[in-house]
């Protein structure tokens, strides 16, 4: 594939805003899980939740608690300046918006369905399925409020969505269809998720621990992130980071479980490497999915070093995110990014007794190293997988 330039990105999750605050807990260890607290669940287990979303300012720049988290990470690093000269540069209607959520805003229809008409069964007049609920709605607030008329795509692919994204937006520029495109996208706590993974058995009642002995699931968390996709030009930055490559695959193993021999991640890698022209010995280090459930990691452990081998450095750092499921593909991505401009090897600091069945090369505490070449692995429900390989420039 033609090589695109991460001109910008923003984040947002519960590590904090900004890039300097993913880096500082990048660095320190400092996770952004708490106890569940979230509106009315009552359940045992800890969550990513991003703070200060239900401050009254906050309510009143977006209804949707998905809006709102996408606006926060949108407002980060200058983002919306950069998609502004670039709206200059290539004009409005050529510039793209490929997003992705998974729930986008449903915890809106929950709250509807609380105050329904009792005798009609009639949701509120307030409430809005169309800049809501709608897997749309993302794209349409990210689109009005960068004032971009260019093609505007969503993408709902559970936890791979937002590494779709690439994919998707790589291949319209590759068409002439846009000249950028503005990647990415955010999801946030609802109930559905919380009791769902909960009836799923998979949520964690401690703050999640990727491949460790004694993980026990997944702690969810929410966020958003963004990316101005451009082609390589001679003003790039020292420090722009590359799009080298997209590997996309669906096994359809199972409607919630992945293939126990990792076949379709390992697939999913293998076409990211071909993508980028690159071998497996050429990738420095690779950011994984890591769930933190029992055969999620065996999976993707068993695709990693069957392609890999064991000596190549990896980690999840969701253990300090927690999954944030359709966003967990950008802010992982943009993690990846840090992680080369920075020389980081991120480690994963809840993990603390290592399984030792597993034969990958973990990294379990932070460490400074030259990072020219990060794959950034993220597999979801249906057996829908992604691998992104981003590079120095």
């Amino acid at each position: 594939m033609q090589p695109l330039v991460l001109s910008n990105f923003s984040i947002v999750s519960s590590l904090g805003d900004g890039l300097d605050a993913t880096l500082d807990a990048l660095r320190t260890g400092r996770i952004g899980l708490a106890p569940c607290r979230f509106e009315t669940v009552k359940l045992p287990t800890y969550v990513g939740e991003v703070p200060g979303l239900d401050d009254p300012a906050n309510l009143a720049a977006a209804a949707c608690r998905n809006s709102r988290v996408a606006r926060r990470a949108l407002e980060q690093e200058g983002f919306a300046r950069a998609v502004a000269a670039a709206r200059e540069k290539y004009g409005p209607d050529r510039i793209g918006v490929f997003v992705g959520t998974s729930t986008s805003g449903i915890l809106e229809t929950e709250l509807a369905y609380r105050q329904r008409n009792s005798a009609t069964g009639r949701l509120p007049a307030s409430y809005d399925y169309a800049k809501s609920h709608n897997t749309f709605s993302v794209a349409g607030f990210v689109a009005e409020h960068l004032e971009i008329d260019g093609p505007a795509v969503a993408l709902s692919s559970a936890c791979a969505t937002t590494a779709k994204v690439f994919g998707a937006a790589s291949r319209m520029i590759a068409s002439g269809l846009c000249d950028a495109a503005i990647v990415g996208g955010a999801d946030s706590l609802c109930l559905t998720t919380l009791y769902g993974f909960h009836s799923l058995n998979l949520l964690s009642t401690q703050p999640c621990r990727p491949f460790d002995r004694a993980r026990d699931g997944i702690s969810i968390g929410e966020g958003a992130g963004f990316a101005l996709l451009e082609k390589p030009a001679g003003d790039n930055a020292e420090d722009a980071v590359i799009l080298l490559g997209v590997g996309e695959s669906n096994d359809a193993h199972h409607m919630s479980t992945p293939h126990p021999e990792g076949v379709g991640a390992r697939l999913a890698m293998e076409r990211a490497l071909v993508s980028a022209n690159l071998a497996p010995k050429d990738i420095d280090y690779i950011n994984l999915h890591g769930t933190a459930t029992k055969p999620g990691d065996v999976s993707e452990d068993i695709a990693v070093t069957g392609l890999f081998g064991t000596d190549t450095p990896c980690s999840s750092t969701k253990g300090q995110t927690g999954h944030a499921l359709g966003a967990a593909g950008i802010i992982e991505a943009i993690i990846s990014s840090l992680s080369i401009r920075h020389g980081l090897l991120p480690g994963s600091p809840n993990t603390q007794d290592l399984d030792t069945s597993l034969r990958s090369r973990y990294i379990v505490k932070s460490q400074k190293a030259r990072v020219d070449r990060v794959m950034s692995n993220s597999f979801g429900f249906g057996g829908i997988n992604c691998s992104l390989i981003l590079g120095r420039a």
